[in-house]
């Protein structure tokens, strides 16, 4: 079909046209403006919360074969609303990142260079199943000003839709333009075509998603792109770790969510502690209704584990399903990472500080922790009151996506009439 008769990329394009248009407005708004709308916002969704659950309760009943992980996704429940209007507020309360004096130094001839932060522009974000990345994406984008179209996946939309309702009502009480925040109206995968094709109206896409999604806008983009691959995070359970701490750990990396992206999938645990701990780990989690896929050296110990092929070990579960494997030390660890891991999130757990800082300078993760669950792998949880994804890209920004990460810089420079020779 013709781009210029496509529907899809008539919306789009209007939608984008109408982005550009509101992000001229915010880059300039004051910090005040951006976050009347965001406690607007949050106030609203407080009060239509019965209209956001009934319009999520309609989504999860069309989904037909939901897998457990997959309904844990899609569905609200009245302390997820709770947390996103929360989650509005936190990030107003956050400084304003435009305008921020990023460096400054005064050159030979008396000229004064500054770095200064400033929007992106307009962010295309795609994502699926998961109707809260509406608020805390429009939040993020708001507070840093940038425009946003969104698009959610067609098992998200009419909950999409109710919760931008409630952000559409703080853009109008705070007087700022309706175009800073949309979301899709339709389900039409040529949407999602349209959006990458966009270059010079939308100046960055985000898929938020699963392998297939990222895969596809990574290949079809003409528009940068800010992308995590999978989140095949592992824990390992070092010689010098402590039992209780990392029973506790384990248990909360695993089965905590075992549908988010921060879900540990592998546990590596050293061969020296191995034979007195493992059976520990798999009973408490084995009660936690959690399965396995273990290699010949964890049934060893354990033989009523199932034995686990080489791509289980490559295998993001988003499920109740641990790969185990046992490894000699750390140099062992740290090659099983590289071979199996998608440099998402790592962690160690170990009583000894300097095995724990060879572990986080040795993997190329983009987040690494020591006596923690991989799960705090979220922008709430590092203060950034929301996140727009996370990024395992080596361009740009790492780890959780917040407010900074949203804003490029440009140079301001100073002078007293100099030209020059």
């Amino acid at each position: 079909m013709n781009v210029l008769t496509d529907p899809a990329a008539v919306l789009l394009t209007e939608a984008a046209h109408a982005a550009r248009s509101a992000a001229a407005v915010l880059a300039q708004a004051p910090r005040a403006q951006k976050d009347a709308a965001l406690i607007a916002a949050a106030a609203a969704l407080r009060a239509a919360a019965p209209d956001i659950l009934a319009a999520n309760a309609a989504d999860v009943a069309a989904a037909p074969d939901l897998s457990a992980a997959f309904k844990d996704r899609l569905t609200l429940t009245p302390p997820r609303i709770e947390a996103m209007a929360v989650g509005l507020e936190e990030v107003a309360a956050l400084p304003d990142p435009v305008g921020r004096v990023l460096a400054e130094w005064t050159r030979p001839n008396g000229l004064t260079i500054r770095r200064v932060a400033q929007p992106l522009g307009v962010i295309g974000m795609i994502f699926e199943s998961r109707p809260n990345v509406t608020a805390d994406a429009a939040a993020l984008c708001l507070k840093s000003g940038n425009a946003v179209i969104l698009r959610g996946g067609r098992e998200s939309l009419r909950s999409a839709g109710a919760i931008h309702a409630c952000l559409g009502a703080g853009l109008r009480a705070a007087r700022l333009p309706a175009g800073a925040v949309q979301v899709a109206a339709t389900a039409d995968r040529a949407f999602v075509g349209a959006m990458l094709r966009a270059a010079g109206l939308i100046d960055l896409i985000v898929p938020r998603g699963g392998k297939g999604l990222v895969t596809r806008v990574q290949e079809e983009s003409r528009v940068p792109v800010l992308a995590h691959a999978e989140g095949l995070c592992h824990t390992y359970i070092h010689a010098a770790a402590d039992p209780a701490m990392a029973r506790a750990i384990l248990a909360n990396a695993k089965m905590r969510r075992t549908g988010v992206c921060g879900a540990t999938e592998t546990l590596l645990i050293d061969a020296a502690i191995a034979p007195g701990l493992l059976p520990l780990l798999v009973d408490d989690l084995a009660a936690l209704g959690c399965r396995f896929r273990a290699d010949a050296r964890a049934r060893a110990i354990r033989p009523d584990l199932p034995a686990a092929n080489d791509a289980d070990f490559s295998t993001e579960w988003l499920d109740a399903v641990l790969s185990i494997a046992v490894v000699d030390g750390m140099a062992q660890a740290l090659d099983h990472i590289r071979r199996h891991g998608s440099e998402h999130t790592e962690a160690i757990v170990t009583e000894d500080a300097e095995a724990a800082m060879t572990f986080l300078n040795g993997i190329a993760a983009a987040v690494g922790m020591w006596n923690a669950s991989t799960q705090f792998c979220d922008g709430g949880e590092f203060g950034f009151g929301a996140e727009i994804g996370i990024a395992t890209g080596r361009l740009h920004a790492r780890g959780p996506v917040g407010l900074e990460q949203l804003c490029t810089y440009r140079y301001h420079l100073l002078g007293t009439g100099q030209v020059r020779p």
